[in-house]
């Protein structure tokens, strides 16, 4: 491994430990309405907590732009993860001078404090040396425990490693080992499952992969794209034409990779999107001019399973289809609990993650018997693209 994790952390007791978490979650009336991140981050803080540190919380809430802002505040979401470690958790009204030094004073051994929003200051997103300087006072110890930030080159993702020993949490510990199984030295034959609405969101991703993985799996409305440049009508589905050069380049690139590109054979059509709407199967060249395609077909099921089937890894980033609406659910629940089952045999690695695929899975029901699902949004796109994470990064340049 090649970055420090909790086990090397020794004799911590009445050390101050800043820990950075991710506790950016969806809050509605005053409540927080999904709890994920939350819960990620409990094994890290409690073991820190029993071998009596002071576990001193570094978090972002929302988008406050360097100044307070009210329903931004971490207050907000204090009582949730109070509830959620059922231990007490102090609250500073700031993350840096008097108001925060005096908390941090005011704790005992294996105490928890959770510090005030750090993007309520412009220099947490800025890297600011100052204002760095002043998060890393309050510490002798850091740890990185939210992956999810780790593309971000900010103070408290990136920059406090600079000033104190820095380790990663046991979240940010099974993120990278999972993403390592994933496509840094996976066990062949690696399919990719790639879905979702646009190309255009996703093409940094699709020519990253194409020259790491044995097949990539095309679905969603960005399937029609890659159907459009064969030069098949795609009728009314979502389909991005001023994008077919860039399909044509990637087929192209992944021809050249020996990667194979699976793309729907059959879809599931409608005239309207809506829940249980009249729909029908029809061929891919088949489809009707007034209708739109929402879900692949059951010979793309299959030839898809077929594919989990042989595969040894598997990398799985947004839906077949619209999983949101009934029956358009039907391709991304069987791939997904395909996949599943082959994992629970031990045949399969599988990491998902990004954008819908959690909500995805979550639907299909296999989130706990797939290897790992990240909840990491931004950070897991940018790692399937190949692109340096400054949080992570620093994390290795620390062994």
């Amino acid at each position: 491994m090649t970055f420090k994790t909790l086990d090397d952390l020794t004799d911590i007791a009445g050390k101050r430990v800043l820990v950075r978490v991710d506790l950016n979650v969806p809050v509605k009336d005053g409540k927080v309405t999904d709890a994920t991140r939350i819960e990620r981050v409990v094994p890290t803080i409690r073991e820190l907590s029993e071998k009596g540190a002071k576990v001193i919380l570094l978090a972002h809430f929302g988008r406050p732009k360097g100044e307070p802002v009210a329903d931004m505040s971490l207050s907000l979401i204090a009582p949730a993860v109070e509830d959620i470690l059922d231990q007490r958790v102090h609250f500073a009204a700031d993350c840096i001078g008097d108001k925060a030094a005096t908390a941090i004073a005011g704790l005992n051994d294996g105490d928890i404090l959770l510090l005030e929003n750090t993007r309520f200051h412009k220099g947490e997103e800025k890297n600011d040396a100052e204002f760095t300087k002043a998060l890393a006072a309050n510490g002798d110890i850091y740890v990185n425990d939210a992956f999810s930030a780790a593309h971000r080159a900010h103070s408290s993702t990136e920059g406090l490693a600079h000033h104190l020993p820095a380790y990663a949490g046991r979240t940010m510990q099974a993120e990278l080992e999972a993403l390592e199984k994933g496509l840094g030295k996976p066990v062949r034959p690696v399919v990719a499952i790639v879905g979702g609405a646009k190309v255009s969101t996703k093409i940094d991703l699709l020519m990253n992969l194409v020259k790491k993985v044995d097949a990539l799996v095309i679905g969603g409305g960005m399937a029609n794209t890659f159907i459009a440049a064969r030069g098949t009508n795609v009728g009314k589905s979502l389909c991005e034409h001023d994008l077919a050069e860039t399909a044509k380049q990637i087929m192209i690139e992944a021809a050249s990779a020996g990667c194979a590109i699976v793309l729907p054979v059959d879809g599931v059509v409608a005239r309207e999107f809506k829940a249980g709407a009249e729909n029908e199967v029809v061929a891919i060249e088949a489809i009707p001019a007034d209708a739109m395609v929402l879900d692949v077909g059951p010979k793309s099921i299959a030839a898809v399973n077929d594919w989990v089937s042989k595969a040894a890894t598997v990398v799985w980033n947004g839906p077949l289809g619209a999983f949101e609406i009934a029956p358009f659910d039907k391709a991304t629940v069987a791939v997904a609990k395909h996949a599943a089952a082959r994992t629970k045999s031990g045949a399969l690695v599988s990491v998902a993650g990004g954008g819908d695929t959690v909500s995805a899975m979550n639907h299909a029901d296999v989130v706990d018997d797939l290897t790992y699902v990240s909840t990491a949004g931004g950070a897991f796109l940018e790692w399937m693209e190949g692109k340096p994470l400054p949080g992570v990064d620093i994390l290795h340049q620390q062994k």
